[in-house]
């Protein structure tokens, strides 16, 4: 695969996940708006563009880092209906949440994106959102990765008639470079803009009724009335009652700068818990993709995720210590479990909470939604966020384009698990946007889809490009890893103890040194978008942007 383009601009950058969801950013920079106004637009146009990987309905965890330097965090992310039976999927579902309606939790995005609005921007949202608008109703090519996706989960699609007739127009999914068009999609973009518009009042009051058209309006309407008829949970109140919860970042320090990280409401804090422990190593002397720096980013990759499935749930319902996690002494005891000369066979015994049970694999699952994007203004407003949901899962409520978060899928069926269903409670959500500020103070916002991945691909990126020195674009690159020793985040959650999956540019004789440490090296491609789609803009110390894009999948960048 060719080396992608090294991108450098001094006014303003966008990355993401899709080329022309970075183009629609760059656009509303350049009509004058800031990051945040662009990181809206750009995040919608992932919902459109990559319907796949991210929904509109979805979630979408965000985090904010003024030229201040404060941050702020929006979990993007609902939680249960309320009228949730704890028990339901233990005692009717056999142990899982079954794929379907029955998965919907309350569809946080469109208030996620509303709030950074409200909060960070200068725009209305009829203005942000009229590139998704466009997208969705005059089309756009279908890309090559958006295509074998919808082929891979044809069978899935053709569960709803509605799904079908969006995603297998014809009967069939699109080929490659096909007009792909979402007209109700687009309608209902619309509604919220049309809402908007005829508001009375200011801004806010005009970004309160497109907010309200989505959760109190015809499309809450629709949603309510299609669970009624279909056994589903959500009711009026569910969507009408909802809020976004706003935070701070956590910080956690790494190569002499600080990684800020989502919160407890994913599982951003196990990000932090990653990059101290790597940051307990001496590195130098320590050859860049050795077995050696596999093998560090592999053990403790499993030492944080022993963790985090001992302790990580929703906060507002169990204790997630994260002060505790991301202390010095906590580092420094967590890394005595680490053996450079042998790696654990399986998840090894968290330093905090109850052990999690492991489980064993039984095929090569693994859940590759999600996508990104980063955007920094002439300012300096830094705008990191992580849009997703999946459209193959759950049914699209008939006339709305839409399908209402199926994060549900990233539950545990039994109560008792921290991260066990109730109603209001949050699921564990993977995607985790942040920020990295090095020592100088200039910010680089930071993500990547990949589920369980996600963590593995933040840590390797910022290895390579901070403790090695790397072009942000080499860095990108740079051939990956990824372990799924530990339970999968999505039911049914299974394991793979050992199981190190490596692309295949990584040199055999590193593989097998692997192998003889005791992992269970599978090999991928040379360039997977399993691996990871990791996008960023840096702050360069010449005062310049720097964005950087992955190849793996249909990344871009846009800035001048």
């Amino acid at each position: 695969m060719p080396k992608g383009y090294r991108a450098i601009g001094h006014h303003h950058m966008a990355s993401a996940g899709h080329a022309l969801a970075a183009r629609a950013a760059d656009d509303i920079l350049e009509a004058g708006g800031n990051a945040a106004d662009a990181g809206v637009a750009g995040g919608l146009v992932l919902g459109v563009v990559q319907g796949d990987l991210v929904n509109v309905a979805g979630v979408a965890p965000i985090m904010v880092r003024e030229p201040d330097g404060t941050a702020t965090t929006i979990d993007g992310l609902g939680g249960w209906p309320a009228a949730l039976d704890p028990t339901l999927f233990m005692r009717e579902h056999g142990g899982q949440i079954p794929l379907g309606i029955l998965r919907t939790v309350i569809p946080a995005a469109p208030a996620a994106w509303i709030e950074a609005l409200a909060r960070f921007g200068t725009m209305s949202f009829a203005e942000v959102a009229a590139p998704a608008i466009t997208l969705a109703r005059d089309g756009f090519a279908m890309h090559w990765l958006k295509h074998k996706l919808i082929a891979a989960h044809e069978a899935d699609y053709n569960k709803w008639p509605q799904n079908a007739a969006i995603y297998l127009p014809g009967g069939r999914p699109p080929a490659t470079g096909a007009k792909f068009v979402q007209t109700d999609l687009a309608a209902s973009l619309q509604y919220m803009a049309d809402c908007e518009s005829g508001a009375a009042g200011d801004r806010a009051g005009g970004l309160a009724a497109a907010r309200a058209a989505f959760y109190e309006g015809d499309i809450a309407a629709a949603i309510v009335r299609f669970h009624e008829a279909e056994g589903g949970l959500m009711s009026a109140a569910d969507l009408a009652n909802y809020r976004v919860e706003i935070g701070k970042p956590l910080p956690a320090r790494f190569a002499g700068g600080t990684v800020l990280c989502s919160g407890a409401y994913c599982q951003g804090p196990f990000l932090g818990e990653v990059m101290q422990l790597l940051d307990g190593f001496e590195w130098r002397g320590i050859e860049r993709g050795s077995a050696v720096y596999y093998h560090r980013l592999i053990e403790c990759v499993k030492l944080a995720f022993a963790d985090r499935e001992a302790v990580l749930g929703d906060p507002n319902f169990v204790d997630v210590p994260v002060e505790t996690l991301l202390s010095e002494a906590y580092t420094r005891e967590r890394l005595k479990a680490f053996d450079p000369e042998s790696a654990s066979p399986d998840m090894p015994a968290p330093g905090i909470g109850t052990a999690g049970k492991a489980g064993d694999g039984t095929g090569g699952a693994t859940h590759g939604d999600t996508s990104y994007i980063a955007v920094v203004d002439s300012g300096g407003l830094a705008f990191s966020a992580t849009p997703s949901d999946v459209s193959y899962n759950s049914p699209v409520i008939p006339g709305t384009g839409l399908v209402p978060s199926s994060r549900g899928s990233a539950s545990w069926a039994d109560p008792s698990h921290p991260s066990g269903v109730a109603p209001g409670k949050r699921p564990r959500l993977t995607p985790n946007p942040a920020i990295w500020v090095g020592p100088e103070g200039h910010a680089m916002p930071f993500g990547t889809p990949g589920g369980d991945v996600q963590i593995q691909t933040m840590a390797q990126v910022l290895l390579n490009r901070v403790v090695y020195g790397m072009d942000l674009q080499d860095a990108i690159e740079a051939p990956r890893v990824a372990s799924y020793s530990f339970p999968s985040s999505f039911a049914p959650h299974e394991s793979y103890p050992g199981l190190v999956r490596a692309e295949k540019r990584i040199p055999e004789s590193v593989r097998a040194e692997l192998s003889a440490l005791g992992h269970t090296v599978e090999v991928w491609e040379e360039f997977t978008y399993l691996a990871g789609t990791f996008c960023a803009v840096e702050m360069r110390a010449d005062g310049g942007l720097e964005g950087g894009a992955d190849p793996r999948r249909a990344s871009g960048t846009a800035g001048r």
